[in-house]
This record gives C-alpha cells, sequence and structure tokens, in this order.
C-alpha cells in the first residue's frame, strides 16, 4: 500500500495597511501653522470643555439652549464652528476648518481632547444636570457604529428637517 504524501504549505498571510485622514491636505501655499501655539489661549484663563457647534443650524442651535437651559453650573462654553475660533479648534482637533458636519466637545486636562458626533454628545452629556449623565451612562451600552449611524443620518438631513437661519443664535 502506497502512502500518499501532500507538502503542506503554509497558509498565506495577508497584510493589511490602514490609513486614514482626518482632515483635507494642506494646500501647497499655506504657511505650516502651529494649532497648539493658536489655541493655547482658549485654556489659560478658562479651563472648561468647549462645545462646537454650527451655528447656522436650527437642530444645533436647539442643543445648545437645551444644554445651556440644563446647565446650572456652566461648565461648558461654546463657540459656533463657523467662527475663526471654532475654525482653529478643529485644526487643533485635526479636522478640516471648514468641516461642519459634527458637533465637536474639546476638552483640556493635561493636552486637549476632542470628541465628535455620537461620543461628543454623550461627553456633553456627561457634563449638564440629570438625567443626562445617567442617559449617557445607558447609551455608551450602544455600540458606538451604531450612535454614530443614527447621528450621521440626522447630520446629514438637518437643515432639510429641522431648517437653518441666516446667522448664528448664540
Amino acid at each position: 500500500m502506497a502512502a500518499l504524501i501532500v507538502p503542506v504549505t503554509p497558509p498565506l498571510r495577508r497584510q493589511f495597511h490602514v490609513s486614514a485622514a482626518l482632515s483635507s491636505p494642506p494646500r501647497r501655499n499655506s504657511p505650516a501653522v502651529d494649532w497648539v501655539k493658536e489655541t493655547a489661549s482658549f485654556s489659560e484663563q478658562d479651563s472648561r470643555p468647549i462645545m462646537l457647534f454650527d451655528g447656522v443650524c436650527n437642530l444645533c442651535n436647539g442643543g445648545v439652549k437645551i444644554v445651556r437651559d440644563n446647565d446650572r453650573r456652566r461648565n461648558i462654553r461654546f463657540e459656533a464652528l463657523q467662527s475663526e475660533s471654532g475654525k482653529k479648534l478643529l485644526q487643533r482637533s485635526g479636522r478640516a476648518p471648514d468641516d461642519i458636519s459634527s458637533v465637536v466637545l474639546v476638552e483640556k486636562d493635561s493636552y486637549f481632547r476632542s470628541y465628535i458626533k455620537s461620543e461628543a454628545v454623550l461627553k456633553i452629556m456627561e457634563y449638564i444636570d440629570l438625567p443626562f449623565p445617567q442617559l449617557a451612562l445607558f447609551l455608551q451600552f450602544v455600540p458606538l457604529f451604531v450612535r454614530d449611524f443614527v447621528y450621521d443620518n440626522i447630520a446629514d438631513n438637518r437643515y432639510n428637517i429641522f431648517g437653518r437661519s441666516d446667522s448664528c443664535d448664540i
């Protein structure tokens, strides 16, 4: 009886290279800017987090009003994404200065940290009065991709559903 010998080859390993860009590439003629220096003054005297929002979006302005009404200790500052300060903070966060696709929360502890989309909303809820921190704790159990899917669908249609104003109300 003859034995059949089959050579064993090692399994092929696939290598995946992941790359991501958070903002558009720099313009060729624009000088390099140190966004750390440009935004350092935002937290020198006031270390409260800054909520960046779309200043002409009625939904976003309504969200800011809800946060202000439920933030008795005034834990959060507000800045429109379209303002010069908002654009600088966006760039400090690694985003394009004209990116108004998401609310952004910028915190300053020992360094700047930014939250976007549903994570920003949940983090903002942690700063304001009851029952929002408890609701944020509950919503953290919903997977991020589900939360961001819902967030993106609302954000993409916010002008059609809620309208827009000519200027920032805040």
